[in-house]
């Protein structure tokens, strides 16, 4: 098996530092990226008691200690794509933590290598 598998999903400086100062104020969060009707590049921030995680849900992995969840409709269509969480100027969704602060969260994405989706398929299927 490939030993260098490739994070799915992984978080800028800018959204490390907004993510512990969320934890800080609300305790455990997650974060979930839907498809559907709300902007595709801004992740979700809830407290963990929050918002209920689907049975079909896929967990990309973590950033900051929090767990980072997709619709499964939403990862066949990004399975094959890192997800980086950042933070960029304007207002968070209605319910998501950061709102209020004049920034939100947003995911920059790039195609996996071959090589990477490669490492992927291999860790999956261990």
């Amino acid at each position: 098996m490939t030993q260098n598998v490739p994070l799915r999903v992984q978080a800028t400086d800018k959204a490390l530092d907004l993510i512990k100062t969320l934890q800080d104020e609300n305790g455990d969060i997650l974060f979930h990226q839907s498809g559907g009707c709300c902007d595709g590049s801004s992740p979700m921030c809830y407290g963990v008691r929050d918002y209920m995680i689907g049975d079909d849900d896929v967990k990309l992995g973590h950033v900051g200690g929090a767990p980072f969840y997709m619709s499964p409709s939403q990862f066949e269509y990004w399975r094959h794509t890192a997800l980086t969480l950042d933070v960029v100027p304007g207002r968070g969704g209605m319910f998501s933590l950061e709102n209020g602060r004049e920034v939100r969260f947003h995911i920059r994405s790039r195609i996996f290598s071959d090589d990477e989706v490669k490492a992927l398929e291999e860790a999956e299927a261990a």
